[in-house]
């Protein structure tokens, strides 16, 4: 019975050790993970959706609480403004959900690009929502107060051959956003002037 006890007791020492450690690795890394994340899954869309910009908003973002979801900025100096801002959303694809990055002037509330950084559509056809340079064109320029559709649905954008399931989940994620950029607007305004030069 001591034989039992004592090899409980040496677990339990172990396997809380073995937690801790854990632990702390973890939170150690945490900053440098997310800056990778940012950098090879985020920030090439990123970057393509703020082409041009003087700074580099993977440097430049901050965060802002929306109820319990804390949520991504990314901030572009453009012209000597930090008038664009950049952050991600989410739609239901074929496969699972659709990341996609969106980039709003703060001026005139028009979408400036998209790009997609998640997904796990069919290769060949919804993967195109990532690849396919015409179809993330057809946002440009949007107004960013009403729904974006695709086609079939009476809206403005031509769903991707063979992958309008894909095409939707990009819109829908796109308009889910609106609630939350119109709610958070004047705190990114506030925020985006600290990153004027």
């Amino acid at each position: 019975m001591r034989d039992i006890i004592r090899m409980i007791v040496v677990l339990g020492i172990m396997a809380a050790c073995g937690g801790g450690l854990l632990a702390v690795v973890k939170s150690g890394t945490a900053a440098q993970i997310e800056y990778q994340q940012l950098k090879f899954v985020k920030g090439p869309a990123i970057i393509e959706i703020l082409q041009g910009c003087t700074n580099d908003p993977l440097v430049d973002r901050f965060k802002l609480q929306d109820g319990d979801v804390e949520r991504n900025f990314f901030i572009g100096v453009l012209d000597g403004k930090p008038n664009t801002v950049v952050f991600e959303t989410f739609g239901k694809g074929f496969g699972d959900l659709i990341g996609v990055m969106v980039g709003m002037n703060l001026d005139n509330d028009e979408v400036v690009g998209i790009g997609v950084t998640t997904h796990s559509e069919t290769p060949g056809l919804g993967s195109k929502a990532k690849d396919d340079p015409s179809f993330r064109a057809q946002f440009k320029g949007m107004p960013f107060n009403a729904p974006i559709k695709v086609k079939p649905d009476g809206g403005q954008i031509d769903a991707l051959s063979g992958a309008t399931i894909t095409s939707r989940g990009v819109c829908q994620g796109i308009t889910d956003s609106q609630g939350f950029y119109t709610r958070l607007k004047p705190q990114i305004m506030e925020q985006a002037k600290a990153f004027a030069k």
